[in-house]
């Protein structure tokens, strides 16, 4: 049992998206925000325990490295389709359109890269990893939404948005290169 455990911890990721959906709408504001904020934590933190888990009991499996990724892009479409129904302004709808855009572009070379045998060219850079840590915070902020004493939560998650759609586009010019020249 323990063995499947980080299967069934990102499952439990993709489990959680119509509860952070629903929720969102079905409580009031600004409750569905802050709650769908706090579900969206938690499946940010199972997309880290699954990963150590699978590390530290050598359960890594081919179908565990498909899911992971693809439970990640399915909860931050739906948080960012729920944070652009909300704050409908051009500026964090342009932004969540490159940050979902270059998910697909990438998951296709990545694809592509494979089926060539050379996926280990579009491995994920550092770029990519600070993009993903100022996307995932940003796109709390952005659904708690409600100040935090001082702090404008929404106006911080905002900043924060547009700097990683820059680091989403940076990233993926750097994996076009280098698939560019691996291919």
């Amino acid at each position: 049992m323990l063995r499947k455990l980080p299967n069934w911890l990102t499952w439990s990721r993709i489990a959680l998206i119509p509860l952070m959906v629903l929720l969102f709408y079905l409580l009031p504001t600004p409750w569905g925000g802050i709650v769908a904020a706090l579900i969206f934590a938690l499946a940010g933190f199972t997309d880290w325990l699954d990963g150590y888990l699978a590390r530290r009991l050598e359960v890594t499996s081919h179908f565990g490295a498909f899911l992971d990724p693809v439970a990640d892009k399915l909860i931050v479409a739906a948080a960012l389709v729920l944070v652009v129904h909300t704050a409908a302004g051009i500026g964090i709808a342009v932004a969540a359109i490159i940050i979902i855009g270059r998910e697909i572009a990438i998951s296709a070379l990545r694809e592509w890269m494979a089926g060539v045998g050379k996926r280990a060219r579009v491995a994920v850079s550092w770029v990519g990893k600070v993009k993903t840590s100022a996307q995932m915070v940003s796109i709390f902020l952005l659904l708690w939404a409600v100040p935090v004493g001082p702090v404008p939560m929404f106006l911080l998650g905002e900043w924060l948005l547009y700097l990683a759609a820059v680091l989403t586009l940076v990233s993926m010019v750097q994996y076009m290169l280098a698939a560019r020249q691996g291919a």
